[in-house]
């Protein structure tokens, strides 16, 4: 597979991102059956695995926006799998009520981008920027669902 391909196919999260509705959702509830693998493995593994999503996902981001002329292209969604993977990792241990507010909260802050997720956004190169408001809005769920939800 060429590095075209493999950037693509990493940006839209296995094709996540190309939902005609809702792409960033579709990429969040795609994230799921990874955090469930990972859940089983504890959280040393868990953690290894979101920071190697988060390096593949900004090179996979920079190309896609590279090759698209777009800054943040909507079809780019491993931000959403990194950010809410994240958030599920901080909320760890909460229950399944702590882990649905986790992503709730996580789709919120990455649509309402609330404060410095808003000004993380513009960080360059854009594959930085692609990632980081969404690893921002991911901490922020997780901090705000793991004392909710107790």
């Amino acid at each position: 597979m060429d590095s075209v391909r493999a950037a693509r196919l990493v940006a839209t999260w296995f094709g996540c991102g190309r939902s005609p509705v809702a792409p960033g959702t579709v990429g969040t509830l795609g994230a799921l059956p990874l955090h469930l693998a990972l859940r089983a493995l504890g959280p040393v593994p868990y953690a290894v695995a979101v920071a190697a999503i988060t390096a593949a996902g900004t090179w996979a981001a920079q190309r896609e926006a590279e090759r698209l002329g777009e800054e943040d292209p909507q079809s780019v969604v491993v931000d959403e799998v990194a950010g809410v993977l994240l958030a599920l990792l901080i909320a760890r241990g909460t229950g399944l009520k702590g882990e649905l507010l986790a992503v709730g909260l996580f789709r919120l802050f990455d649509i309402w981008k609330p404060g410095p997720i808003d000004h993380i956004q513009h960080l360059e190169p854009a594959g930085v920027g692609i990632m980081a408001d969404d690893l921002l809005a991911g901490v922020l769920a997780g901090l705000v669902a793991r004392v909710l939800a107790r």
